[in-house]
């Protein structure tokens, strides 16, 4: 079976990378297997739990639902740059006070989901926070946890902007 391949470039978490790719391959896929950033992870393969989040140009998709070559020319980010810009760590922190991350399997996902909800620094009840991370499945924490931690970061976030 032949496959049709492509040159792309784009930027991974800051840096400047150029591939040839099957035209098939979804970008956690290569992610994954051509830049071993292992930190988003396959779980549905259908777009459903949310575990292969990353962002692209700034708004967080479904890495197996989006072909790497879709992303020619775009700015991807994945946990490890979510985790080595700072902007999550008082979120990561706080999952793991409240025990919000059990196996991991989902974390990555669910903290890549959270930062966009925290970027938009709104007041949230749990109900509307929940429902933003509806699109993340757990298996572990049975999400209080994880609906903690993220009111808790809320809640931090805006008293240190108040003070």
């Amino acid at each position: 079976m032949a496959y049709d391949f492509l040159d792309i470039k784009l930027i991974v978490n800051g840096e400047q990378v150029s591939a040839r790719v099957p035209a098939r391959m979804h970008l956690v896929d290569f992610l994954r297997m051509e830049l071993e950033l292992t930190g988003s992870h396959l779980g549905c393969e259908h777009g459903i739990c949310g575990a292969c989040s990353v962002r692209v140009d700034g708004v967080v998709v479904r890495g197996c639902l989006v072909l790497a070559a879709q992303c020619d020319g775009s700015d991807v980010l994945t946990i490890e740059g979510l985790s080595e810009s700072k902007e999550v760590v008082d979120l990561q922190n706080t999952f793991v006070e409240r025990n919000a991350m059990q196996c991991g399997f989902c974390t990555p996902g669910m903290l890549m989901t959270a930062a966009e909800l925290l970027a938009k620094n709104d007041k949230m009840a749990r109900n509307e926070i929940r429902e933003f991370m509806s699109g993340n499945f757990c298996r572990c924490t049975g999400y209080h946890a994880i609906i903690d931690a993220i009111e808790i970061t809320m809640e931090a976030r805006r008293e240190e902007e108040r003070s």
